[in-house]
């Protein structure tokens, strides 16, 4: 039987403030602007978290196998949980020897970009996510409740604009097209696509998002083809309690909305997985952290990076909290979104990015776009009657 949560999660699909008990790239970032964070909170009515608020599924705690790394003890596993079990830890999982944090940094920055869209509709608020570039071609793994809005803007019946934007401070970039995005999340959390406090647990949140150019068409791509990304690894057993884990995002909840605009930088921490959570099965779906910088809105969808330089999970959920040291962060792992698109398409990561790209996007946005931009769009005009 499945633990249930003690508290809701809230999507954090636009959420950097300080976590306690992390370890920041001080030097990568800017230096903080002066005055009173509650003012600066209060400036970010029109950047908000999206996503849905059916009541969560229950998740159940993963307890380790032992393992000769020196991993803090977990708690005793409840009588609910006994049956679950990870499969042995991997060790030297790659040829080469782990990197140095600030190598790891390096390249989680270089590939991770900010998703940001703004309209001209009042029923829609500005939204700011993360996102990172795992194939050099230009392919983005995000969120299902970020990518829900690049998906809306490839509509000519609602006017909404969306960018990709790198860098410090972020600027625009590229423009993306939807490559992915799980149907069953959309046909679900359609209803939330207006709501400003949505919750959830991350179950199907992920999509794929394909550059297709220069945001401003009268400029060359001179990345096109080799886009900076970074690798992901599906593999179950590669993350476990105590590991050590590079978290970077666009947080934004705490500058402000016009910082968001205008100057948001990257934050980078470092924080050890706090548990192995599933959402039905014997699998390893989720990790947790606490306290970590990132578990504000506008993470959504950053990347989780191994000691190796391989992304292991994205950003999808935090606990309520009024800082960042109270709040919980989930990420939703690889291996789940491997397996999860699977059981969706016929297809896992590797094989969908093997194909060709735009015909896979094409396709996509043929047979699938236009009756889930729909629902989106019939929940956006029912706020407006």
């Amino acid at each position: 039987m499945p633990l249930p949560f003690r508290t809701l999660v809230l999507y954090i699909g636009a959420l950097g403030a300080v976590g306690a008990g992390v370890l920041m790239f001080q030097s990568t970032l800017p230096t903080p602007p002066q005055g009173s964070e509650r003012a600066e909170t209060s400036q970010i009515a029109s950047v908000v978290s999206v996503e849905a608020p059916a009541v969560p599924q229950s998740v159940e705690v993963i307890p380790e196998e032992p393992v000769t790394e020196p991993v803090p003890s977990p708690a005793s596993p409840s009588p609910e949980s006994q049956d679950v079990s990870v499969a042995a830890r991997v060790h030297d999982p790659y040829p080469f020897p782990p990197l140095s944090f600030q190598a790891v940094n390096d390249r989680a920055r270089a590939a991770l970009v900010n998703v940001i869209c703004t309209s001209g509709n009042e029923s829609l608020r500005p939204i700011s996510g993360s996102g990172v570039i795992i194939d050099p071609r230009g392919v983005i793994l995000t969120n299902a409740h970020v990518a829900q809005y690049v998906m809306l803007a490839q509509s000519t019946e609602i006017n909404l604009s969306c960018v990709i934007r790198s860098g410090a401070p972020a600027r625009p970039m590229w423009s993306a097209e939807v490559l992915y995005i799980p149907t069953v999340w959309v046909e679900e959390h359609a209803v939330d696509i207006t709501n400003s406090n949505p919750t959830g647990t991350g179950e199907h949140d992920y999509a794929l998002l394909h550059i297709t150019g220069p945001y401003d068409a009268r400029m060359p791509d001179a990345s096109k083809g080799s886009y900076p990304s970074i690798p992901f690894d599906v593999r179950e057993a590669i993350s476990f309690p105590g590991d050590l884990m590079l978290i970077t995002a666009y947080p934004a909840e705490f500058v402000g909305s016009a910082a968001t605009q205008f100057d948001l930088h990257p934050v980078s921490s470092i924080s050890p997985v706090s548990e192995l959570l599933t959402f039905h099965a014997k699998t390893v779906d989720l990790v947790s952290f606490k306290g970590a910088a990132e578990a504000q809105s506008g993470s959504s969808g950053g990347p989780i990076v191994n000691v190796w330089g391989y992304v292991t999970g994205i950003i999808t959920t935090t606990s309520d909290g009024l800082t960042t040291a109270e709040r919980e962060l989930r990420a939703i792992t690889t291996s789940y979104i491997d397996r999860d698109l699977a059981s969706q398409t016929g297809k896992g990561l590797a094989a969908t990015l093997s194909g060709d790209l735009q015909a896979t996007a094409d396709n996509f946005k043929a047979k699938h776009s236009p009756a889930l931009i729909k629902l989106l769009i019939d929940q956006i005009l029912k706020r407006l009657l």
